[in-house]
């Protein structure tokens, strides 16, 4: 058991170290993620020191049950895939460009009309695929305009954290999660309404709290960014497979097919639609471009991952700490044990791991609220540090390579007022 916790601690502690200080490496001109090579490590040295029983990792890998990690990334790599084509269409970058030019004349127009493009956005894509695509165009316009683009790289980064909680798909923590738990998607949807509004609206005046001054500055320059649709027949194609994709994950229940083979096929299905498009026009990028983004490094992050809380749990650390936990007399406390742990442990392995070991705290509940304030806690720890969800990172090493002047520091400054005004919130809710 202490091999397999050193083993563990040392894994994810170089994890970090990497997070901050090495996140990407560059060979022969081609950049590489380096976040996930600890785990993977750990996890090799896990399985080949016989430290628990591999028949059942093995079972898992190939059984038909929801735990199964395979479907669980078939899913969330499919749903990033054609939200990706989607953006390589040109699609994120022009609904951006409407909403910003049309209230670009007063900076609070142009902070709500951001907010409220991101966060529908996010609702239907995912958190990370938004933020990657926006924050160039924040930017840019910002410079174009001659205003201080942190109060709306703050916002986008906020909103699309926030917003992802709503649906199922909207995170790979929530589709872990959802995926493991077996939870309905509109029973999930429903459950989320009213948590996520409460989380929207102090998050929003957390962040007129923060930046109120600089949003009271007039805009010096009001000159048109030109934005329009790259390829308009990819952009349909891809927009309307991500609505059918959606409509089929919502009744994925009712009609009696799992959320991973939907989304899988649809995915399959647009690859070769891109395929024959790229073939027909003679242009390899159609294809390759999309292809190339996919969040691959997440495959063995994740299934390294899954190694090492099995490793973990096979000495029943995690069930023990659930008896624990069920020791508290007071459900509502219990309630927000798991939000605010769950929001605080992100920030010390980031919200994948935390998401893997907690579906393993939570094995045996039978109170879905804790499943869903974890979920709550996997989006909103992001917020509060860069190291706490994947997205901040890249986000963070966005703002570098363009010169932006905002630090740990800064993240976490703002991050601790926003995640403290959002848990006080949350809190209320969970105990009225």
């Amino acid at each position: 058991m202490v091999f397999s916790i050193i083993v563990a601690i040392v894994s994810i502690a170089l994890m970090m170290v990497l997070i901050l200080y090495y996140p990407s490496i560059k060979i022969k001109g081609h950049s590489f993620d380096t976040f996930y090579l600890p785990i993977l490590l750990g996890a090799i040295i896990l399985l080949v020191s016989n430290t628990f029983d591999k028949r059942e990792l093995i079972n898992i890998l190939f059984s038909n049950s929801k735990m199964n990690p395979l479907k669980i990334l078939s899913l969330f790599i499919s749903i990033s895939f054609i939200s990706i084509s989607l953006d390589e269409a040109g699609f994120f970058a022009y609904m951006a460009h409407k909403f910003i030019n049309k209230y670009k004349s007063n900076q609070y127009k142009l902070f709500f009309a951001l907010y409220a493009i991101v966060s529908i956005l996010t609702i239907f894509t995912s958190n990370d695929i938004v933020v990657l695509s926006f924050t160039p165009f924040i930017l840019y316009f910002c410079a174009h305009a001659k205003i201080n683009p942190i109060p709306y790289l703050v916002t986008e980064f906020v909103a699309a954290n926030t917003y992802s909680i709503l649906l199922p798909i909207g995170n790979p923590t929530n589709i872990y999660l959802t995926t493991i738990f077996n939870l309905n998607f509109i029973d999930y949807v429903l459950h989320m309404i009213i948590p996520v509004l409460v989380i929207g609206i102090v998050s929003l005046l957390a962040l007129l709290l923060l930046f109120h001054k600089s949003l009271s500055k007039e805009i010096e320059s009001s000159s048109d960014v030109e934005v329009s649709i790259k390829n308009k027949p990819l952009c349909i194609i891809s927009l309307v497979i991500l609505i059918i994709t959606t409509i089929m994950l919502v009744i994925s229940n009712y009609i009696d097919i799992e959320m991973w083979l939907i989304a899988t096929s649809s995915a399959f299905i647009l690859l070769i639609i891109l395929l024959i498009y790229s073939i027909g026009n003679r242009n390899n990028s159609y294809i390759l471009k999309p292809v190339k983004r996919v969040p691959y490094s997440l495959i063995p992050f994740i299934l390294s991952m899954f190694v090492i809380i099995m490793a973990i749990d096979s000495f029943n650390i995690f069930s023990n700490l659930s008896l624990l936990i069920e020791r508290i007399n007071n459900i509502k406390v219990r309630e927000l044990v798991y939000l605010y742990s769950s929001t605080l442990t992100c920030n010390l392995t980031n919200n994948i791991p935390m998401t893997i070991a907690f579906s393993e705290l939570l094995n045996n509940t039978i109170n879905l609220n804790y499943v869903y304030l974890t979920v709550i806690g996997s989006n909103i720890g992001a917020l509060l540090t860069p190291v706490g969800a994947l997205a901040g990172i890249m986000w963070m090493s966005i703002l570098k390579h363009n010169n932006i002047d905002y630090g740990f520091k800064d993240f976490f400054n703002n991050g601790f007022v926003i995640v403290s005004m959002i848990l006080l919130g949350t809190t209320v809710y969970v105990l009225l």
